[in-house]
């Protein structure tokens, strides 16, 4: 026989062989699983389970709780109080929070403000690895009786990251018009699915602080931005950063950093030194605004944050650890705020001039 009649009856052999394998697999596999349908249901067995369920292990409302295939993101106990023109929302405690980091637990806080007109925006502390947390904190917003009818609290619930972006856990929107206002209402509500409707992306920025008392010397070190909203009409941006210091509410230094042209992630890595005593700096607050450059027209603020003593939230934090870890860089993102919102909360004035004296007019 000629080799190549060998070589194709060879090939022939080995294609049938495995042909047979596979269809005894195939037949095995179908009789294991016929076999496991087929049988009965194992039925729990509660006898000689000891104990009972009592009510106190219920939290108020839980009836009413989502099941299936929804998500569970926790549940909320809050209050609200209105009187003298003035709403006191309590961030009391949080409970049964999904774990959204690697070891199984949450680093959460709370942000909380008031929309359609979000002028303040208040934040609860950071507890660390825990996903029943308890804040009791409270936080008062100037608002009148008719605005108040018009108007929706919003608590949002994160899990904190100092080098990401912080995660959504859930939120409570509650419509203000609908309370009965003669009492204090608390209560537990399931968070729900967070809303990205009236979020305005602005963007993220990242810089380190670093504190040394003894020579009285504060740096920045503005190191880069990221999702920076588009201000050209090309779809980009050629932002620069501002860091001013503004001293018992007044302006008092400013430097800047280089313009990165065309892009939403510039990257700066720009050093600023000032010098600050320490009676000062307990006193100070720092402004980082990010702007995109124009040539011919006016610059546009793309956004802003503070930081300092009259901060709150993630702001708050990092510069309590940065005057808590003194000669030491500590850096974190943080996301920006509209201009407008941070002006209003610091309202600064322009620096005080020295008047001429003896001067002939």
């Amino acid at each position: 026989m000629p080799r190549w009649a060998i070589y194709t009856i060879f090939a022939v052999i080995i294609l049938l062989f495995l042909v047979c394998i596979i269809w005894v697999f195939v037949k095995y596999c179908c009789k294991s699983k016929k076999k496991r349908k087929n049988k009965p249901d194992h039925q729990i067995n509660l006898q000689g389970v000891t104990g009972s369920t009592t009510t106190s292990l219920v939290q108020p409302g839980s009836d009413d709780a989502n099941y299936g295939s929804a998500k569970n993101r926790g549940r909320l106990l809050y209050s609200l109080e209105y009187k003298a023109q003035e709403l006191t929302v309590g961030i009391k405690q949080a409970a049964a929070l999904p774990a959204m980091d690697l070891g199984g637990t949450s680093d959460p806080y709370v942000k909380v403000y008031i929309t359609p007109n979000k002028s303040k925006t208040f934040e609860t502390k950071v507890y660390r690895k825990t996903l029943n947390p308890v804040f009791n904190e409270h936080f008062t917003f100037e608002i009148d009786k008719a605005e108040l009818n018009e108007s929706t609290v919003v608590m949002k619930v994160f899990d904190f990251d100092r080098f990401s972006k912080h995660d959504v856990i859930g939120e409570l929107r509650l419509q203000l018009g609908t309370n009965d206002w003669n009492h204090v209402i608390e209560e537990w509500k399931n968070l729900s699915e967070p809303s990205k409707s009236e979020d305005i992306i602005l963007g993220e920025i990242c810089f380190s602080l670093r504190y040394v008392p003894t020579t009285s010397k504060l740096t920045v070190v503005i190191l880069e931005a990221k999702n920076l909203k588009s201000m050209d009409l090309g779809g980009s941006s050629d932002p620069y950063v501002k860091v001013q210091l503004a001293l018992d509410k007044k302006k008092w230094k400013r430097k800047k950093t280089s313009v990165k042209k065309s892009t939403q992630n510039p990257y700066f890595n720009e050093s600023f030194t000032f010098v600050v005593s320490f009676e000062q700096i307990q006193r100070l607050q720092l402004v980082i605004s990010v702007w995109d450059h124009d040539k011919f027209t006016r610059n546009d603020a793309i956004g802003k944050i503070f930081l300092g003593c009259d901060a709150t939230g993630n702001q708050q934090r990092h510069w309590a650890d940065m005057l808590s870890n003194p000669r030491k860089p500590v850096a974190q993102w943080h996301n920006l705020f509209s201009s407008e919102q941070v002006d209003s909360i610091l309202e600064l004035k322009h620096s005080v001039r020295i008047p001429f004296i003896n001067k002939n007019f």
